[in-house]
């Protein structure tokens, strides 16, 4: 598969990108190895899964100031994950501008089934159409919950 072309929005002088070569690991592996989903995970895995990923970050002229990556085939299905705004810009909107930019993203159009985890921000993602499991029984995962904390991955 060809590499996606690049998709930009502007709002309120912040940019949105899905560009790569604009990310700042250091600012994402922070964030991430805080997380309460990615405590401790390795800087060698966060560029691993951007590389991997459809990456949103968000900028405010050169800095970055929020991320999020969806890990997709481009046809049927897309997970969200890792997303956030760093804490001394939220409140501006920058994560209804990130959704509204993934959700329109040409390529993640027409797609069967998205998905996502959160512990705390189910009212954002309401507004995008997001809602509990319809049918959660036929949902299974494994989930290594200590990975980042016994793994040299």
């Amino acid at each position: 598969m060809s590499p996606l072309p690049e998709f930009e929005r502007i709002c309120d002088g912040f940019l949105i990108s899905t560009d790569n070569r604009r990310i700042d690991l250091n600012v994402v592996h922070e964030f991430l190895t805080h997380s309460y989903w990615a405590a401790g995970i390795s800087r060698e895995v966060v560029a691993r899964s951007i590389e991997n990923s459809l990456c949103f970050g968000i900028y405010r002229e050169d800095q970055q100031v929020g991320f999020a990556r969806v890990i997709s085939d481009y046809a049927t299905f897309a997970y969200l994950a890792d997303v956030f705004v760093l804490e001394d810009f939220r409140g501006k909107g920058l994560s209804k501008f990130l959704m509204q930019c993934i959700i329109e993203h040409p390529n993640l159009q027409g797609l069967r089934r998205w998905v996502l985890g959160t512990r705390d921000a189910h009212g954002l993602y309401a507004q995008f159409g997001f809602k509990p499991l319809h049918a959660p029984d036929i949902f299974m995962e494994i989930h290594n919950r200590d990975i980042y904390k016994t793994s040299s991955i």
